[in-house]
């Protein structure tokens, strides 16, 4: 009976553990679009919504944030490389996505 414990323990640890790194990648990739808005791009707090989402891509664009901002009908949606630079992968216009792939910072 104490193994059954032992493994049940070490599987919701070995989860919680996954939970923790997937919250950790969503949250500081938005941290970090979220500061390039705001002091590159000159935009407000007030005027952008984020989200962060898993994007089911390979390497770093699987961790992606979209990025609505007040008074444009574009959505936007950014990741962070493997050097830390914030990039433009693409852009949602009435209703056509067009890929940009381009590094902002």
């Amino acid at each position: 009976m104490k193994e059954i414990y032992k493994y049940l323990l070490g599987l919701v640890a070995v989860i919680a553990i996954v939970f923790g790194f997937v919250q950790y990648q969503l949250h500081s990739t938005e941290k970090a679009v979220q500061n390039y808005l705001l002091e590159n791009e000159g935009l407000s707090a007030m005027n952008i919504e984020t989200e962060p989402f898993i994007a089911n891509l390979a390497g770093d664009k699987n961790w992606m944030v979209s990025v609505k901002v007040d008074d444009d009908a574009k959505t936007y949606s950014y990741f962070l490389n493997n050097k830390g630079n914030v990039v433009l992968e693409s852009y949602v216009e009435n209703g056509v996505v067009k890929v940009v792939n381009q590094v902002m910072n």
